[in-house]
């Protein structure tokens, strides 16, 4: 009976060092110096045990002896210690001379007025979002625009996710357009809840909407051309513009959303408008259906695109939700774009593009030289979500609940008023306009109430080129009726000491 072949030694990482026999030091010397400069940095830790000298001669391509020369020298200093069949560890005290040598840490920061240009799209990003676009991790509070993570089925995710572990063969290991059940699922629920007019074959799954927004304008928008957007509107989709290289063009958003005429005044021959046709954000209000129609009808005569951002559709009070503007579109000039970031939770990085026909192949193209696509398990498992019901249930329950969060803030603030703040009841969405008096720097209060532990962001930030009435953001779906009372009685007395 032929003898298994001995496996290779499992365990320690190997060192990144490179031993070169063109150079005047010898091997040996090159290796011991590489494993004890690996052991003074905190690669090895104390008491570690270190790859095997038949390890690391094979991964170095050198001849096993002159492994054993640098392990005899670095036992002789103190660096390491044998156990006779157990290995070579690192040494649990270094000797005291060993240590003089500063250990690794964070990268030193460079002086400040070293020069360290970065691109003018960069510096302009920069200046767009100055503050870092991610938040606490798994810390939810007054008055975030996120949804309740508390009350996603967390169990039946777990189970779902296993299932198709289990069951779901090559395609979760290979690459691909998107999940062929997720893409099915998709077009099936857009078809019934949305208006959209689509097959799978239309369906492109991308990590996130801001990577779809950012597909979008990549392959529709050449350097230099102009694209409207919505003032105030979304700071990541003017990112994704001036990221891209194109010139945004800011277009007021008034009670029916984007003002076509005054797109069509600034720049009738722009390429492309990012518009929020159901729920405008950050105002909330929703276009009319004779502005959608004057859009569309810009779009054919100027022969350029709209990307929908349809991100929050699901949540509307009052009535069903509005059918799509790409449903009303004859001439395939809508790039429709839905998230599952704000129905299911932010970290499912999983949202969609919905691309006529003769565009799938650039999209596609574009999209793999950026990042091929997310990861199929969680979109296998959200297929399964979709089909077998459960996104249907979580969604009806979820509305429900955000009506009550939305009242429970509104109550709140009549019930004790909050001085100079007014709050209106809003038929969609997950947030409200906290709005200040006319003279008020929503900035500054903004900060006062951030330090406070109120993250109510200032509707000022959101504006490209207007000059907007002061207010706040109160996001109310992420937080529960007993947390929104504590924050407005917190916000208040933030009012009322900055207003003595």
């Amino acid at each position: 009976m032929a003898a298994k072949p001995k496996a290779a030694d499992a365990g320690p990482f190997m060192p990144a060092i490179i031993v070169d026999p063109q150079a005047g030091t010898p091997q040996f010397r090159q290796l011991y110096e590489g494993l004890a400069r690996a052991i003074r940095e905190g690669q090895f830790a104390p008491g570690s045990r270190l790859p095997s000298t038949r390890a690391i001669a094979e991964h170095l391509g050198v001849a096993r002896n002159t492994a054993h020369l640098a392990f005899e020298q670095l036992i002789a200093e103190g660096y390491v210690e044998g156990r006779i069949g157990a290995g070579t560890y690192v040494a649990s005290q270094l000797p005291e001379h060993l240590l003089q040598v500063e250990p690794r840490g964070p990268i030193a920061q460079p002086a400040v007025n070293s020069a360290r240009p970065l691109s003018r799209r960069t510096a302009k990003l920069l200046s767009i979002y100055p503050r870092e676009p991610w938040g606490d991790a798994g810390r939810t509070r007054a008055f975030r625009v996120t949804p309740a993570l508390d009350q996603f089925p967390h169990a039946l995710w777990q189970r779902l996710l296993v299932r198709c572990w289990r069951e779901g063969g090559a395609e979760l290991l290979d690459y691909g357009w998107g999940h062929s059940g997720l893409r099915q699922a998709i077009a099936e629920y857009l078809g019934t809840a949305r208006g959209v007019r689509c097959t799978a074959d239309n369906v492109v799954v991308v990590a996130g909407a801001q990577q779809g927004i950012d597909l979008a304008i990549r392959v529709l928008v050449e350097e230099g051309q102009r694209a409207w957007i919505e003032d105030p509107g979304y700071p990541t989709a003017y990112g994704a513009l001036v990221s891209a290289g194109a010139e945004p063009v800011a277009v007021p958003v008034d009670e029916e959303g984007l003002d076509v005429k005054r797109g069509i005044r600034a720049a009738a021959k722009a390429r492309l408008a990012y518009v929020t046709p159901s729920h405008q954000f950050p105002m909330g209000v929703t276009m009319s259906l004779r502005r959608r129609l004057e859009l569309l009808d810009w779009a054919k005569t100027a022969r350029a695109w709209i990307i929908e951002d349809d991100y929050s559709s699901e949540y509307r009070y009052a009535g069903r939700p509005l059918a799509a503007l790409q449903g009303l579109d004859r001439d395939q000039r809508v790039i429709y774009l839905g998230t599952f970031s704000k129905v299911m939770f932010p970290a499912l990085r999983l949202a969609y593009l919905i691309v006529p026909r003769d565009l799938i192949h650039a999209f596609l193209v574009t999209r793999f030289f950026a990042s091929r696509h997310p990861p199929r398990l969680e979109q296998a498992a959200l297929a399964r979500f979709i089909s077998e019901g459960h996104f249907a249930r979580h969604v009806r329950r979820m509305r429900a609940l955000y009506a009550r969060r939305q009242q429970a803030l509104i109550a709140a603030v009549e019930r004790d008023p909050i001085p100079d703040i007014r709050i209106d009841a809003a038929p969609a969405g997950l947030h409200l306009l906290g709005r200040l008096p006319r003279e008020a720097d929503d900035r500054q209060i903004s900060s006062e109430l951030a330090k406070a532990g109120i993250d109510a962001r200032p509707l000022s930030e959101f504006a490209i080129r207007r000059k907007l009435p002061p207010a706040l953001i109160l996001g109310y779906a992420g937080i529960n009726e007993r947390a929104i009372r504590e924050a407005v009685r917190r916000m208040r007395r933030v009012l009322r000491d900055s207003s003595t």
